[in-house]
């Protein structure tokens, strides 16, 4: 019985990168989800993608964004041994973009 092809290297069509969210559980592509980091004391949406340290992925979604804070999976997802304030990521949320064109990279740095 021959064996199913699968998805060639060479091909050039990669498929997109997934991730789960830490919130609702569900896998997505990363470039549906934010990254979050914990820098410094408290815990940051990183927007470039380019923040070092250990990340997490959330659905831009206050629903994903309160199940995670319940279930406490932010100290779990970036292994840290006390929960941190998640202000920042919940301000990047509730604040609308101009235009609806989306966030501009340099918006939280």
């Amino acid at each position: 019985m021959p064996r199913a092809a699968g998805p060639c290297k060479l091909d050039g069509g990669q498929a997109a990168p997934v991730r789960t969210c830490i919130g609702c559980g569900s896998r997505a592509a990363k470039s549906e989800l934010i990254r979050v980091v914990a820098a410094g004391d408290e815990i940051v949406p990183d927007v470039a993608f380019r923040l070092p340290g250990r990340g997490a992925y959330l659905h831009p979604s206050l629903a994903c964004l309160e199940r995670a804070q319940r279930r406490k999976a932010f100290a779990r997802a970036l292994r840290l041994s006390a929960p941190l304030p998640t202000g920042k990521v919940a301000d990047y949320l509730t604040v609308p973009t101009a235009g609806g064109t989306g966030r501009k990279k340099a918006d939280l740095q």
